[in-house]
């Protein structure tokens, strides 16, 4: 187990899968206590069990601020602080402009835009008493930054995420609460390749041609996403504060 996360509490929304499991993992290996949440109870019991005895699962969505206030009672309760969140919850579907619905705009700003929001507002009382500091991390994206076809309301919300960084840096100036975003490039997990459908040529098509797109010539891994959230979490990055820290394998610089 490495120390540099030691005794720190961490909340990771959306921690059962993908990027979000990879990261409580390499968090809790680094010595933190994790929190995580999902809003499957069958899938959050397995990620606790994967991650090990250090974490604790929630069933929450972070679109519900009910669900949110219950878990922050619950780590208030149990910690009485939090030293690093990482705002993960979030997804989309890819449609062109000319199928775009009205519930797929709603559902996915919700999940990407209104979750991130309340996620982070309604943690403050908790990020205020970090003993040395607090981190926050946004997930963002490269499509964030690029033109992404059939996927633009994703875009959007991953867009407004970045944003929102940038002006709360400024909203908690003077309290010792750092955000940072995360925004990693095309990275193996089920909600990428589900993105291209069940018929799985489609899938490896898809894979194959973001790879192509990658200058360093391979996808993405959830752990090189949570290698870069580790850093971010850790008073490594304690002079480190408002970026956009792209997981993409040089993607967005080309």
């Amino acid at each position: 187990m490495g120390n540099k996360l030691s005794e720190k509490v961490a909340v990771i929304t959306g921690g059962t899968t993908g990027i979000g499991l990879a990261a409580a993992k390499a968090f809790a290996s680094e010595g933190a206590f994790v929190y995580i949440t999902g809003r499957r109870q069958a899938e959050l019991d397995a990620a606790v069990a994967a991650i090990g005895a250090r974490a604790i699962g929630v069933q929450a969505d972070s679109t519900r601020l009910d669900d949110l206030d219950r878990l922050y009672e619950m780590v208030g309760s149990q910690h009485g602080r939090i030293d690093v969140l990482y705002a993960n919850a979030g997804g989309g579907e890819m449609l062109p402009l000319g199928a775009i619905t009205e519930a797929h705009f709603d559902q996915t700003f919700d999940r990407n835009v209104k979750g991130v929001v309340f996620t982070v507002q309604k943690a403050l009382p908790l990020l205020d008493k970090a003993a040395n500091g607090a981190s926050v991390i946004l997930a963002g994206s490269t499509t964030g930054i690029s033109g992404t076809a059939n996927f633009s309301i994703y875009s959007a919300t991953k867009a407004a995420v970045r944003n929102l960084a940038r002006s709360w840096v400024l909203d908690l100036k003077g309290r010792a609460i750092r955000v940072n975003t995360l925004s990693p490039g095309p990275i193996h997990t089920p909600g990428l390749v589900d993105l291209a459908g069940p018929d799985a040529k489609q899938q490896q098509g898809l894979l194959d041609y973001l790879t192509s797109q990658i200058p360093v010539g391979r996808i993405g891994q959830p752990d090189d996403v949570a290698k870069a959230a580790v850093f971010l979490a850790s008073d490594d990055s304690s002079f480190i504060n408002g970026i956009e820290l792209f997981a993409d394998g040089g993607m967005a610089q080309v």
